[in-house]
């Protein structure tokens, strides 16, 4: 099988391929963003959708050397690369300021401030992702999301703790759209964003109730349902929680909300 081919089955879309080094790329899930990303080395190379991996695959063109040393190879130069991305990722938020951006304007938060970058002209805002509290890599947002290369993204997550209720989402702006619904209605929180579909399934599971605040998307109903957690999901096709709140309003948004946060605790009761 050809590596295009190859990536084309694990959602990616791919106009040409640039060998040597990770390339991101949209995919046929999020088409308008930059959500895959891929290696070519001629013989070998790995393919991560964010939405629907938990980590690279991995493509041999039949001329490949044997697996087993290619193997051990690979898993040296992901654990160099990962410890690699969160030494960036410490520099990187030691950079930042507190700062409204305007990507949190657009979704609807004109006071809220966030970690700030400045570089080379640019404003970027920076979401720290952290496994078991420890720092493992950065989200990056400016026009397009994206990742430090190489950073481990299973199980990390950005927590949003007011030692309350476990809610588990995907995006940043989402988590601040569900802060903003469950203070409206004066309830503790615990907000997990975990940055993709796939990774809030494998962080969900080992925490015991809670609700999912679910994408309308191919793979956000699919991951709420593997859940097993009462679950909210806009009825508008693409819509996330976010969408919905700068599109009804703080008050309707908290009380559609209100109608899964009820179902969780029952369920935990």
């Amino acid at each position: 099988m050809r590596f295009e081919d190859f990536a084309r089955i694990h959602g990616l879309i791919l106009n040409s391929v640039t060998p040597g080094k990770w390339i991101s790329t949209p995919t046929e899930d999020h088409p308008h963003k930059r959500n895959g990303r891929y290696k070519f080395l001629g013989d070998v190379g790995w393919v991560h959708n964010w939405a629907t991996m938990e980590s690279p695959n991995m493509w041999r063109s039949d001329s490949a050397e044997p697996a087993t040393f290619r193997i051990k190879s690979d898993d040296k130069e992901r654990r160099d690369a990962m410890a690699k991305a969160a030494t960036k990722s410490a520099w990187i938020l030691n950079q930042t300021y507190l700062g409204t951006h305007p990507y949190l304007i657009q979704k609807g938060f004109r006071e809220e401030r966030g970690n700030v970058w400045d570089i080379d002209g640019k404003q970027i805002l920076v979401v720290p992702m952290r496994v078991d509290g420890k720092l493992v890599g950065c989200q990056m947002i400016e026009k397009e999301k994206r990742f430090l290369s190489g950073q481990r993204s299973k199980g990390a997550s950005f927590v949003i703790d007011a030692k309350g209720a476990h809610i588990f989402c995907e995006g940043y702006a989402t988590g601040l759209s569900i802060r903003a619904a469950m203070k409206a209605m004066n309830i503790r929180y615990t907000i997990h964003i975990c940055f993709s579909a796939s990774n809030l399934a494998h962080i969900a599971k080992d925490i015991k109730g809670g609700m999912v605040v679910a994408d309308n998307d191919p793979v956000g109903e699919k991951s709420a349902l593997e859940t097993g957690k009462p679950y909210w999901i806009s009825e508008t096709a693409g819509e996330d929680f976010n969408d919905f709140h700068v599109r009804v309003g703080i008050f309707k948004a908290s009380q559609s909300l209100k109608t899964a946060y009820v179902a969780s605790i029952q369920t935990s009761a």
